[in-house]
């Protein structure tokens, strides 16, 4: 098997390891041809993975250099920002992918202007049978030198199995998914619930926790809307993911919520940490997707807001800790699950009444 992993940021570095690992030659393809030379000479990424060898088979290329660089790839793993997908696909479209390709996305953000999920992007150019996304609890290093748990989701059994089972040989355990938009979204809810928590932190614990459950939830309620599974939120892609990067020290999405709430503008936060920063453009993105699906998003929009600058670090604490989620509709499903059981039991009651009444009568012997 062959693969190929466009982007030579941490995480597409991890995943190309995890291949070569699992006997997949793979190559890895950078952006430019500084970064290539760089990468190939000293087998090592030294800014964004330091401290992990690149294997020795690993092939290390640029990205465009020749037109026949995925001709005789079985998978093209794309660890781009989901802001340049689009850019990818094109490439992708322009040298001509196999046609047996699968394409899988490891971004964790949505496809501007619209806020699309990145697989549905990808289904519009390559098929619904050809694409899957990779979530959960993946940091980088880690996962590189002692595993993670990844999630597959695609709506072909066929190739989150194909995939799962690639991670597995690695090492890795590799949980399979029928739910992308979900798994996506519960990545896209995560990194914006950590970065709530770095927001809120120093205001709170209470405060900070308050902020990433009600992110999670708004964002559940619009996955649910696009046909996502609300239970994805609650596995490894969703709660899972979020404690991972909420935990790690040195995560960019909660780093990047310190260091607004020290204000830093958002615009300055990517250079501050020396690397992209996929939820501040996620965010407003998030915002904009759950007002036009008529979810009531209060915190997610109310965060967007203060990475564009317009609200207030206080004024943002103060919301967090005055909203109200919506009460419990009492009755409904519930109380018709609850009645349906009495009814059932009742009969089941009487049932056994009457047979009890024919087993003790006339002619019957005690």
């Amino acid at each position: 098997m062959r693969a190929s992993v466009v982007g030579a940021g941490s995480f597409g570095t991890a995943i190309a390891l995890l291949l070569e690992r699992a006997g997949v030659r793979t190559t890895l393809l950078c952006r430019t041809e500084e970064q290539a030379a760089e990468l190939d000479e000293r087998r090592e990424n030294v800014r964004y993975l330091p401290g992990v060898p690149l294997p020795r088979d690993l092939k290390v290329r640029t990205l465009g250099a020749h037109d026949d660089q995925f001709d005789r790839a079985d998978l093209v793993f794309l660890a781009v920002p989901s802001k340049g997908l689009a850019q990818a696909v094109v490439e992708l479209e322009r040298q001509g992918v196999s046609g047996r390709a699968g394409v899988v996305s490891l971004a964790k953000g949505l496809v501007p202007p619209d806020g699309t999920p990145p697989t549905v992007a990808l289904e519009v150019a390559f098929g619904p049978e050809r694409v899957a996304c990779i979530g959960g609890p993946a940091h980088a290093k880690e996962m590189a030198t002692e595993g993670a748990g990844l999630v597959c989701a695609s709506h072909s059994e066929r190739l989150a199995h194909r995939i799962a089972d690639v991670f597995q040989r690695a090492g890795v355990v590799c949980e399979v998914s029928d739910d992308p938009v979900g798994v996506e979204l519960a990545g896209c809810a995560k990194n914006a619930a950590a970065v709530a928590v770095g927001a809120t932190e120093a205001q709170g614990f209470n405060a900070a926790g308050m902020a990433a459950a009600d992110i999670m939830t708004e964002v559940a309620a619009l996955a649910e809307r696009r046909g996502g599974q609300g239970h994805t939120f609650l596995g490894r892609a969703g709660t899972g993911d979020l404690v991972a990067t909420a935990l790690a020290p040195k995560s960019r999405n909660r780093s990047a919520g310190e260091l607004l709430a020290q204000g830093v503008p958002a615009a300055e936060i990517p250079e501050r940490l020396e690397q992209a920063v996929e939820a501040l453009e996620t965010v407003p993105l998030l915002a904009r997707a759950v007002e036009r699906a008529g979810v009531k998003a209060p915190v997610t929009s109310a965060l967007a807001r203060l990475i564009a600058g317009e609200l207030p670090l206080d004024d943002w604490v103060r919301l967090v800790r005055a909203a109200q989620p919506e009460p419990a509709h009492f009755g409904g499903r519930v109380r018709s699950w609850w009645r349906r059981l009495l009814a059932r039991l009742r009969r089941r009651r009487n049932g056994q009444r009457k047979r009890n009444a024919r087993g003790s009568g006339p002619g019957r012997v005690a």
